[in-house]
This record gives structure tokens, sequence and C-alpha cells, in this order.
């Protein structure tokens, strides 16, 4: 078996996920320079595959994995900005795109719709106050202004569920706002909101913590996440290291899904599966290897979401 580095992550002992600052690092700050000659030219189909928002780790993935497809001459992959989870299952469904990125949680009613390349990393969803704010836990957010994801993002759909597991209910209880990442940090540091709530890689440079930000432990609320709303949701860990400065904490993780139309071909599903088993260093940074491992068992478990045939195939070859 060929033993490979990328985006699973490390359980801390507690029925959780632990995760060094190297685990997400400089994703995107690599995005540009990783989608160099990786654009729609080339040889192969062509899969437009639904990211996310600029500067956000699907988006940075995605030019990653265009900048592998561009090299192996098989397929070609076009990189689509979206707002996130939601709205990638919607372009899915409706054939807007050929593939896309979801977290775990967000497939739901399009289980039966879509299949499975692999099961790619973990979210860690972060949510974000200034460092002077006196908010500690999310049941502190009651009457304060929080914005929880862009429109479409997976972040919102979550989002919602943690303010109800905490007792809050969205809207009654708290000014709920769905803005894209970048202008949530500016409301937040203008002081025109109270907390965001992001889901993402670790570290997220845009998110300045310790700087003028930090995070809030929400470890507390993942397994009454798991036990309202099911298995998707693990309690993980940020460390101090993640952000120089920083302080550990708690948080709940969700697994990624690199997703396909069920009218992919099965040769071109097999290439796309085939550079993440075969070209995943180069789908790693160099400041996250060792500290992030995948293996065949952690591709393959896309549950509820069946895998596709032609990724399927390429997992059974791999396996031997």
């Amino acid at each position: 078996m060929v033993q490979h580095q990328a985006f699973g992550a490390k359980t801390d002992g507690r029925d959780g996920v632990v995760m060094g600052r190297r685990g997400f690092l400089a994703l995107t700050g690599v995005a540009a320079a990783a989608l160099a000659g990786c654009g729609p030219s080339g040889g192969g189909p062509l899969v437009r595959l639904a990211s996310g928002e600029v500067g956000g780790f699907y988006y940075a993935f995605a030019g990653l994995l265009a900048a592998a497809a561009a090299r192996s001459g098989n397929v070609r992959i076009e990189r689509v900005t979206t707002s996130g989870s939601q709205e990638n299952l919607t372009m899915l469904a409706n054939g807007q795109v050929d593939a896309a990125l979801a977290l775990s949680d967000s497939v739901g009613d399009n289980v039966d719709r879509v299949l499975a390349l692999g099961r790619v990393y973990e979210n860690y969803l972060q949510l974000v106050v200034r460092s002077d704010s006196t908010i500690r836990s999310v049941a502190e957010l009651r009457g304060t202004r929080v914005n929880l994801g862009a429109d479409g993002s997976g972040a919102a759909l979550t989002g919602a569920r943690i303010l109800r597991v905490a007792g809050l209910k969205p809207e009654a209880d708290v000014r709920v706002s769905h803005r894209p990442l970048r202008e949530a940090m500016a409301e937040l540091t203008a002081g025109e909101a109270d907390a965001l709530l992001w889901a993402g890689g670790v570290p997220t440079s845009v998110l300045e913590i310790p700087k003028r930000m930090r995070l809030v432990d929400m470890g507390e609320l993942a397994v009454p996440m798991r036990e309202r709303f099911g298995p998707a949701y693990d309690r993980v860990e940020i460390p101090a290291d993640a952000y120089p400065g920083g302080a550990a904490v708690h948080t709940i993780g969700v697994a990624n899904f690199l997703l396909a139309a069920a009218a992919m071909p099965e040769d071109v599903a097999a290439s796309i599966v085939e550079l993440l088993v075969y070209q995943a260093d180069s789908l790693v940074p160099t400041e996250a290897a060792g500290t992030q491992f995948l293996d065949g068992r952690s591709l393959i478990g896309t549950a509820p979401v069946p895998l596709h045939p032609g990724a399927a195939e390429v997992y059974r070859a791999w396996h031997g």
C-alpha cells in the first residue's frame, strides 16, 4: 500500500481530532503559485469544480488539485469560485458544475443525487470575536450580532445548529447576518458585529488571531451536536501554535467530501481519484508534511454518500 500525506487529522485520544499549526498552513498563500499552468487548457476532459470563497480552504485546495491535474494531462480541472458547501451542492445538482467540495453535514437531501470521490480533509468551525470581547462561550452570544458565514456556505447551516444546541434561537436570541469572510472581518474589526463563524482550515491567515481577534472554545458542544444532528461532528483541537501567539481551544470539526455528479464518466472520476492517491504530496504544502495523514480508509470514508464506481475501482486497485 502506498502511504501518503493529505488532509485527514490525528485523533486526540478523547474521541476528537488534534491538529498542529502546520496542518493547514499556507494553503491560501501557495494557491496562486500552484495554479500556474492549471487553467482549462491542456489535455483530458474538463471538470468544473465548485470550490469556495477566495482566501478560503476550499478555494486553495481546488487550486492545488487543478495544478496536479494539469501536470497529469489526464483531466483538466477548472476551479469555480462560490460561497461554499450549500451553493456547491445546488450547482452540482443543477448540472452547473461536474464536481464540488462540501461539508458532510451539508449534503442532506442531496445524498441520493451525488456520488463521492473521497473524504479529503477535516474542516474546523472557528468562532471569532475581537480580542477585547467578553464573550467566552456560544451561550454568551445571546443578544449579540453574529455573522454565520455567507449565504450558501456550510457554516450558515452548521452555525444555526450550533446556536440551537447552545440553547439559542437564531434571529430571536441572536442577530444573524450572512456575509463573505472578508466583509464579516471588516464588520467585526469596525465594531459593527460581535462575532463571526468560519468553517475552514487552520490557520486562516486573514482572521488576524491573536493580533486583533481570538477564538472561542466550542468543544463542549461537539457531543450534543452528534446526539442531536448525527455523527458528522467531531471534537477537534486547534492548538496554541496554530495561530502564533494564540491559545489552544477545542471546537467542532466536520469532514469534507469531494463529490461528483452521478453522470461523471468512470474514467474521469478515476483520473481525479488517482490524483488524490498518487499525487497526494503535491496536494499538501511543505509546512503540512508530517501533520496530516489520509490513508485509504480515510479516503473511502464517505458514508452516507456512496463512492463513484470510478473512484471505487481506483481504491480497489490501490489496496490490491
